[in-house]
């Protein structure tokens, strides 16, 4: 991983996932990804590995899900 900083700030992760500064935000005092408090003004610094380990772990969740909910062919479309 030469190059990759080995934290990211919200915003960064925010830009991986596609999704707002404010959701992963929300994502981390949920504790669904692990992040540190850093400084004396509390900033948030996620680390690139958590990222990844969180990343596997929403694909399993997902898969789980699709296992547990197959799609249905025959589902009756409304009028």
């Amino acid at each position: 991983m030469a190059g990759t900083p080995r934290f990211l700030t919200l915003a960064d992760v925010a830009e991986v996932l596609n999704t707002s500064s404010a959701q992963v935000y929300a994502m981390v005092r949920r504790g669904e990804l692990e992040a540190i408090k850093i400084g004396g003004r509390g900033q948030w610094r996620v680390e690139a590995t958590k990222l990844e380990d969180y990343i596997a772990q929403a694909y399993k969740s997902t898969k789980e899900f699709v296992d547990d909910h197959p799609f249905a062919d025959d589902v009756v479309e409304a009028d």
